[in-house]
């Protein structure tokens, strides 16, 4: 379909500017992977109080020979006893056990000749951190348990203490979101389901499309995402819709030599077609958090981040599923929640 007039939106050189009033208080939180969001698993292991530290090297080595815990490298294999009444300073992880495991003795646990026990008191079961920990917060709950090895990702701890965001960014940032209610405002009027968003072109701050839910009855899967990635698809000589009756939905033609011009832009990731997947790079302002469909068109675009103002029921994002962080599938994109949630909600009170 050729991109109609219409729709075309003829400012779109313009950066989207920050706003002149103070902004209103809100929080961009990361939305993380289920590994990453998730509890500290722990299993049982066998450990042994080293009762003479100078068989502490011979012992690690010997012990470390016949159980090498690969899956478990975050482990640490001696730790110090804190227990100031007990005689033995030192302790020592031997190997994983069953959950059903009971108690057994160093005889049992360490086969002769590869492990010389001496040296060692009886063992006795303790839970350990069953995977490395991925946050901060993972990692100061596995510690508790067990010393731990951390990789800390700077990224991940930056952006769940609200500082990865510079205060200019906040305001843009602010600013996109704030288009994204006004399209969901005007769908309101129409008497369509109020989720507005926008797509920006991070790199140049251009707001490539506008959109809103456009679903009903003939149409029932245009939700607003859905909307604004075929806009962008139109932009660049794609698309499918026509959305000539909802003139809150625009698309905005960039010129010059990073213009959307089908086929020679964005070639970070192509398509069947060898044209480039329609939202590499790209950012998506929404309202509300979106739904499976949604989020499965999203991986697809090649989207890059995602910020959603108030979080769904029925969320894909965050809420029942975190399908951008899923290691199965070929793109994962970025999540922030929490972008103006106050208006958001009051947009959709189901939200």
């Amino acid at each position: 379909m050729e991109p109609t007039l219409g729709l075309v939106e003829q400012h779109g050189h313009k950066k989207a500017k920050s706003p002149e009033r103070e902004p209103v208080p809100w929080q961009a939180f990361p939305v993380l992977s289920e590994q990453q969001s998730g509890d500290v698993e722990l299993v049982l292991a066998y450990a042994a109080p080293v009762l003479d530290k100078r068989q502490t090297s011979r012992l690690l080595k010997e012990v470390s020979a016949v159980y090498p815990l690969p899956a478990q490298p975050h482990l640490k294999r001696v730790r110090p006893n804190h227990d100031v009444s007990s005689p033995h300073a030192l302790e020592m992880l031997l190997c994983l056990a069953g959950p059903a495991a009971g108690m057994c003795s160093l005889t049992e646990l360490l086969p002769r000749p590869a492990v010389d026990p001496h040296g060692l008191g009886p063992p006795f079961l303790v839970p350990v951190p069953a995977r490395p920990p991925l946050t901060r917060s993972q990692f100061e709950k596995a510690r508790t348990h067990w010393p731990t090895s951390f990789h800390e990702d700077k990224q991940v701890t930056t952006a769940l203490s609200g500082q990865l965001f510079s205060t200019q960014e906040w305001a843009v940032m602010q600013s996109h979101m704030e288009r994204a209610v006004q399209a969901a405002q005007r769908a309101a009027a129409k008497g369509l389901r109020a989720v507005g968003a926008v797509v920006v072109d991070p790199t140049s701050g251009h707001v490539l499309a506008t959109g809103h839910d456009c679903s009903h009855v003939a149409s029932p899967l245009l939700h607003a995402v859905m909307v604004c990635i075929d806009l962008v698809a139109q932009s660049q000589g794609r698309g499918t819709y026509d959305f000539r009756p909802h003139p809150a939905c625009s698309f905005t033609l960039v010129t010059g030599p990073q213009g959307a011009r089908a086929g020679s832009v964005r070639k970070l990731d192509e398509d069947e077609d060898g044209l480039p997947y329609v939202c590499t790079g790209y950012d998506l302002y929404i309202t509300r958090e979106p739904c499976a469909m949604c989020a499965m068109a999203l991986v697809h675009s090649r989207i890059q981040r995602v910020f959603y103002g108030a979080p769904s029921p029925d969320g894909a994002l965050g809420t029942r599923f975190r399908i951008h962080a899923r290691p199965d599938l070929n793109h994962r994109f970025q999540v922030f929640r929490g972008v103006l949630e106050d208006q958001c909600h009051q947009l959709d009170p189901d939200t």
